[in-house]
């Protein structure tokens, strides 16, 4: 079976701009929800797809983090060129690492880290994770579960090589996290199983904003932008962005 790509995404509304960016393995379907939300709010947004990402998962083991954080970095651009020039982030999980990243690279209005890990310490759930994404994305294609298993198990020879970079990326952010000025909202849930929630307190403890804010979503999982908590933040990160000193 052909399985439909997902593809990057604008919803252009008002003159108040979000880049909201996805998670390893993840893409635009996992942030749409929360696109549409801020849409009928009056907040334009859009969301790109990393290299090798929304594809089978022999393409993403082709890729590597320093491509995947060129993407958001033109991503940012790309608003920037249809003429947003005030721009918050949210970012949800590596997504949020990277929206850090760009917290204390480059001038934002805000940024709202969703469950974003601070200590690679997951290497093994990130292991877990990108098995089940092998086999999810297989089973959808269709395959027989023979096949599946022999190209799954050929593929986490390969996945391995990816998680040094991501690594390096999230211990370069946690070193940097004390010269973040910008306002700061750290999302976390409570029954995150993918990475070490005390990540949030760091994140929120360390930046140096004026304005800052943490909440635990007491009923959500990782992908918290999708969960069942997902209108309860759709709310609050409204609720957040209202608060920046936009110029519009």
């Amino acid at each position: 079976m052909k399985i439909k790509q997902p593809m990057p995404f604008t919803f252009e509304a008002g003159p108040r701009a979000v880049l909201l960016l996805h998670g390893f393995t993840g893409h635009t379907a996992d942030v749409r929800m929360l696109g549409r939300y801020l849409e009928k709010e009056g907040y334009t947004s859009h969301a790109p797809i990393y290299r090798g990402h929304g594809l089978p998962p022999e393409e993403l083991v082709k890729t590597n983090a320093d491509e995947w954080w060129a993407d958001v970095q033109q991503a940012f651009q790309h608003l920037k060129e249809l003429g947003y020039e005030e721009i918050a982030v949210a970012g949800l999980s590596l997504g949020g690492v990277f929206g850090l990243k760009l917290a204390y690279t480059t001038e934002i209005k805000g940024i709202i880290s969703m469950c974003a890990p601070m200590f690679f310490d997951n290497e093994k759930q990130l292991t877990q994770g990108f098995e089940w994404f092998s086999k999810e994305y297989k089973q959808l294609e269709g395959k027989e579960k023979g096949t599946i298993e022999k190209e799954v198990q050929e593929l986490m020879t390969s996945a391995p090589k990816l998680f040094p970079m991501i690594k390096e990326k999230i211990d370069e952010v946690r070193e940097n996290i004390d010269t973040i000025y910008t306002p700061t909202f750290v999302v976390q849930a409570r029954q995150d199983k993918m990475i070490n929630t005390e990540s949030a307190n760091y994140i929120y403890e360390n930046v140096e904003a004026d304005l800052k804010d943490i909440k635990w979503y007491e009923e959500s999982g990782h992908v918290i932008t999708i969960d069942k908590q997902k209108d309860e933040l759709h709310n609050d990160i409204l609720d957040f962005l209202n608060k920046l000193d936009w110029k519009e």
